[in-house]
């Protein structure tokens, strides 16, 4: 079972801090989301637009492009996205009782790349009304359909009598990610220089592909999934005891444990194929809120998903002009954040540091 410096505290006080920590979290991202709104690399300004608005005054056309078309979806995919992974990394942990475990374990992150990567190396070999029809969204499409197919095999190998083996999943899971993995190694050789750009720059993530288009489809499906993810709070805690215990406990293991595959590959997968690789933000968050407010998965859960849209805000917010009017990729920030706390969190746990 995993241990958290806040397992001591009474069940209330525990209940009532990860409820004060909704309050804060919520708060935190609802000023986050109007910073997010606010910053960017052209002049217009939110408040400026807000003031005209009250007035009764129009908008300019770019002031309607700028707000509403570029920086709108981009707010609200970062929410999606920030809170698929979080949430997603928050029960993998739970599942696989491992404070080191996050979304990529299932092999459902090599799945949706691998999709990504015949779609750039491939795709011009696919019949002109497809490529017409889909258009920009070939790309997401393709790594959607690389996730769901990754995460219906790896069900398929790790279901038998319909029991599923949490064990057989992770070596599954291992096993898929490097076979995926090869196959993109591959696509990657055969790949000429303007598509290996294309695919540097998807593989390091980023926001700025967002468009209310391509929220429409993805957007239900992601939010769908961090709900039904969410609902898992008691079967998680139960199975921290061992699945015999959990049964006696009167939790329905084999449809927790079908519930939480889905909902995690549904989530992660969408959220790969929207934004590409973005890491990190699926072990650092839950890792942290563990530590603050313990680790009762029934409030864990609401917090790993606010906290993770935010921190996914502020780090595109930092890509959108830290080297204006160039971008960073998201991936590159969340792996400078990610790394030095995931290795803060490994000697942590060897008790070389105390804190």
């Amino acid at each position: 079972m995993m241990a958290s410096d806040t397992a001591a505290l009474p069940f209330v006080d525990r209940r009532n801090t990860a409820r004060r920590a909704h309050i804060w979290l919520g708060a935190l991202l609802v000023l986050v989301s109007l910073a997010s709104l606010a910053v960017g690399a052209s002049g217009t300004s939110l408040w400026g637009a807000l003031m005209k608005l009250a007035q009764g005054e129009a908008l300019t056309l770019t002031e309607r492009v700028v707000l509403w078309d570029i920086r709108a979806p981009r707010l609200v995919m970062g929410i999606c996205v920030g809170s698929a992974l979080a949430v997603s990394g928050a029960v993998m942990q739970g599942l696989f009782r491992n404070p080191l475990a996050d979304p990529g374990i299932l092999g459902v992150t090599s799945g949706a790349s691998l999709g990504a990567v015949t779609i750039i190396v491939l795709g011009a070999a696919l019949p002109a009304v497809v490529q017409t029809t889909l258009g920009a969204g070939l790309l997401p499409v393709a790594a959607f359909l690389g996730a769901w197919g990754s995460m219906l095999l790896l069900y398929r190998v790790s279901t038998r009598a319909g029991r599923t083996s949490v064990a057989t999943m992770l070596l599954a899971g291992i096993a898929l990610g490097a076979l995926f993995a090869a196959f993109s190694g591959v696509l990657i050789f055969l790949a000429n220089d303007m598509q290996l750009r294309e695919l540097t720059f998807w593989s390091l993530g980023s926001l700025a592909g967002a468009s209310w288009l391509k929220l429409s489809v993805a957007g239900p499906v992601i939010l769908v999934s961090v709900a039904l993810a969410c609902t898992l709070g008691r079967g998680l805690n139960a199975l921290a005891l061992g699945e015999a215990a959990a049964h006696h406990m009167g939790v329905p293991v084999e449809r927790t444990k079908a519930v939480a595959i889905l909902a995690v590959s549904a989530a992660t997968g969408t959220a790969v194929a929207i934004s590409g690789g973005i890491g990190f933000i699926g072990i650092v968050v839950p890792h942290l809120l563990r530590l603050a407010t313990g680790p009762d998965h029934r409030g864990l859960l609401v917090n790993a998903g606010l906290l993770g849209a935010s921190l996914l805000l502020v780090a595109d917010m930092v890509a959108r002009v830290v080297v204006a009017p160039a971008e960073l990729p998201i991936g590159i920030l969340t792996a400078l954040l990610g790394s030095p706390v995931f290795l803060w969190i490994l000697l942590r746990k060897r008790g070389l540091v105390d804190m």
